[in-house]
């Protein structure tokens, strides 16, 4: 019975860690799903138990951030920040600075995910039409989602459970890791610099004309507006899960829009894996899975390293779950280095971040295709460059 146990909750984080289980046709949510479903049939946890250990404000903060990342699309938030950051510049080195800062400032008050989708698009119709490369421009994309995301609680998906499990106020999370984020993203502009020659022009490219797009503008006014009344309550230091559910009912409540056009930009699928993550590593909590891993967090390096390797093997958001347990809650240290590792590893391989893979797919639908070696030449040294500038500065 141990044995099972050890196969089914391997087998589980196996599924994390690839996406998907070799044979089978299933996305991480369902693997949350079955393996939690099983942490139960065999008796590692009862159903009061399972259903006890998902905590509900992070599920809470999750969904209010997705129901307005929603409300932002459907208004044509996206297209139009993206147009008016390409605006300025048609040149080469200038496009390549504006999508690594647009995206690492979207990503930075928006989940880094919902903008990588809703970018990578966009940037390959931009460098389509300008006849440019699109590779450093979709890396440029990726790496600048993850990168800016490090900056805010609401930036990730993890960054929200290092909010959630810590207490740590929006302000002092920012207050240390914004810094990071920016110095991160100048690395980024400076190593794309030095690895494709093709991207230092200065010079401006003949101009073309702009994606057409629908702009709802009372739509955007309102979300705009409900956003801004979010973010400065998340800086006085009102309930991140709480502020974030009053934002989002706000934003439901409109007679231009209809309510479902909205919940089904949601990603219920995120929701779904959150709360069987949430079972499964209580399970591995019961049957003390975790307690070798104590000795390898004892430092901040040792927690640095010990993150960044769990991240590429089973995934950032189960990554910070497993380690959560073994951070004390006033260390406020260690669970910004828990933040930062978890994201910034990110860059590491095209499979490190969910961020990363969408913009994979989105251009090889387009007939661009990002490879596994050209982001790998471009991750590895950016993400150990970056942890290096985090670990100094935490």
């Amino acid at each position: 019975m141990i044995t099972l146990n050890y196969l089914i909750l391997g087998l589980t984080y196996l599924g994390f860690g690839l996406g998907y289980l070799p044979g089978l046709r299933m996305n991480r949510a369902a693997i949350a799903i079955v393996g939690s479903a099983f942490a139960v049939a065999l008796g590692i946890l009862d159903l009061k138990t399972a259903w006890e250990a998902i905590d509900p404000s992070t599920i809470i903060f999750l969904l209010g951030m997705m129901v307005i990342n929603s409300t932002l699309e459907a208004s044509g938030f996206f297209q139009l920040a993206l147009e008016f950051l390409t605006r300025f510049t048609r040149s080469p080195f200038g496009i390549l600075v504006a999508v690594t800062f647009g995206s690492g400032i979207l990503s930075a008050f928006f989940l880094n995910d919902t903008t990588a989708m809703l970018l990578a698009p966009l940037t390959l119709t931009l460098t389509r039409s300008l006849s440019l490369n699109p590779l450093p421009y979709l890396l440029a994309l990726a790496g600048g989602t993850n990168l800016g995301s490090v900056a805010t609680i609401s930036g990730n998906p993890q960054n929200i459970l290092v909010g959630s499990f810590s207490g740590i106020s929006y302000w002092e999370f920012s207050r240390t890791l914004a810094p990071v984020a920016l110095i991160c993203l100048v690395v980024q502009v400076i190593w794309l610099w030095w690895l494709y020659p093709e991207v230092r022009s200065c010079k401006s490219l003949p101009a073309v004309s702009q994606v057409r797009y629908r702009l709802f503008k009372p739509l955007l006014a309102k979300s705009l507006l409900v956003t801004a009344g979010l973010l400065v309550a998340f800086l006085a230091g009102a309930p991140l899960a709480e502020s974030a559910w009053i934002a989002a009912s706000i934003l439901l409540i409109t007679r231009r829009v209809k309510s479902d056009r909205i919940l089904q930009r949601v990603d219920w699928n995120l929701l779904v894996m959150f709360a069987g993550l949430f079972i499964v590593t209580k399970a591995v909590q019961q049957l003390g899975l975790l307690d070798n891993l104590t000795n390898l967090t004892g430092t901040p390096l040792s927690l640095l390293g010990t993150t960044v390797i769990l991240s590429n093997l089973i995934s950032n958001v189960p990554a910070v779950l497993v380690l959560q347990s073994l951070i004390p809650k006033t260390d406020t240290q260690a669970w910004l280095l828990l933040a930062a590792g978890s994201t910034l590893a990110g860059n590491l391989t095209l499979l490190g971040s969910v961020a990363n893979l969408i913009v994979a797919e989105i251009a090889e639908k387009a007939g661009d295709r990002l490879t596994f070696k050209e982001h790998l030449r471009f991750g590895l040294p950016l993400t150990f460059v970056t942890l290096g500038i985090a670990y100094f500065w935490i």
